[in-house]
């Protein structure tokens, strides 16, 4: 009986957190959007308020010609439009290659002690009312700025988060491919989270904050775009998402190159669990409590460690029932599962015009590693610096 109950259990969080979630989102906005409508907008250059552009870069003298060009071709006023590079111990020539283009502000200093440090002492150098932080090797849409800044036109707004887009191609490999769906699913997610409440968090491609609401970070600090958002949301203030802002992105090069990254996050995700716990509590935080719990601590902290005691009981309820049972259906739709992740595995390099092939095995990977940045929390092998991952741009 308690491996029944506990079955069911773990089933309904699993589909609730992948599946079910998503759709209970759909249903309140489009009850929402009844009575608001879309309100995504741009705003006349009268109204446009001046922004600061801020990129922590190291070493990337392969990006910053590409990157340069790209603020350029920005849709946004010269004189609004001010760019502040932070390149602490870049030695590869990056801050050289900068210093010849006079209209951008370059902060260097030849020790390397973590992005978090950079963006601390760089956001001394900011004087603009909004400042929008974007990674080196991410290329801004030509409007995102314009819509970013509208967003603000809201008092209640403290953070905007822009999409994050994959380059996608009409036959991708096992990353491409999955990561290309995820960010699709996430994207809609925070949608709906936005325009009901708050989205949860907001991606390091591309978000923007209110200047003033910058508070200094944790130098261990490792999402610092997510810990950095919710601070803003613990002082009142929403995180709205918006999809016409975005910034793309090559995906990694290889899986062994993803599963760095994801390892990362991952022990910055249980880090900051612990250090966001106030946002527990639905007295204080009310409806963003619930996007939190249902959007990230399920999904980083409980379903990765669900899935494996889901299948084990099925196991055993399978050999206590029979085959002729409904058990039987949930362990052949797991099987049938991990099958289609091993086939992903096997043609992981293989350029394949059915992506949707790929997604098992990108979430199977997903989930282990959870495990290797859960193991690397609890163990405290946390790196400030990390070595930037190779992308299919590369």
């Amino acid at each position: 009986m308690l491996a029944d109950v506990l079955f069911w259990f773990l089933l309904c969080i699993i589909g609730y957190t992948y599946f079910f979630y998503a759709g209970v989102l759909f249903v309140l906005r489009k009850l929402w959007k009844k009575s608001h409508g879309d309100i995504s907008k741009t705003l006349p250059e009268s109204e446009l308020p001046a922004i600061t552009l801020f990129i922590a870069a190291y070493n990337e003298k392969a990006f910053v010609d590409k990157k340069v060009k790209n603020t350029r071709e920005i849709d946004y006023p010269g004189h609004l439009l001010k760019q502040v590079w932070v390149t602490d111990g870049s030695n590869d020539g990056t801050p050289d290659m900068l210093s010849a283009y006079q209209d951008i502000e370059v902060y260097h200093l030849p020790s390397r002690n973590g992005k978090i440090a950079a963006m601390n002492r760089g956001m001394k150098f900011v004087s603009t009312p909004i400042v929008v932080f974007s990674d080196a090797n991410t290329y801004i849409g030509q409007q995102s700025l314009r819509y970013i800044a509208a967003k603000f036109m809201d008092t209640d707004v403290g953070c905007v988060a822009g999409e994050k887009r994959i380059v996608q191609h009409s036959h991708d490999n096992a990353v491409t491919s999955g990561e290309g769906l995820y960010w699709r699913y996430e994207s809609f997610i925070k949608s709906c989270e936005s325009d009901l409440n708050s989205v949860v968090g907001a991606a390091g491609e591309l978000f923007a904050i209110r200047t003033r609401l910058y508070e200094p970070l944790a130098p261990d600090t490792i999402l610092d775009d997510f810990v950095l958002s919710f601070k803003i949301a613990d002082k009142g203030y929403k995180i709205k998402y918006c999809d016409k802002a975005y910034a793309t992105e090559f995906a990694s090069i290889n899986t062994a190159e993803e599963m760095k990254r994801k390892i990362r996050i991952a022990t910055g995700a249980f880090q900051a669990f612990f250090r966001l716990r106030q946002f527990l509590n639905p007295v204080k935080y009310g409806f963003l409590t619930f996007e939190y719990v249902s959007h990230k601590v399920f999904r980083w902290i409980i379903v990765p460690f669900a899935i494996p005691v889901l299948f084990l009981l099925n196991v055993v309820l399978v050999a206590k029932y029979g085959f002729f049972h409904f058990y039987a259906f949930i362990f052949i739709i797991q099987v049938l599962f991990y099958i289609t992740g091993f086939f992903g595995y096997m043609l992981e390099q293989k350029t394949i015009r059915y992506k949707w092939i790929f997604a098992p095995y990108y979430l199977i990977v997903m989930n282990f590693c959870i495990y290797m940045g859960f193991w690397r929390f609890v163990t405290g092998n946390i790196e400030v610096s990390w070595d930037r991952v190779m992308r299919s741009e590369n």
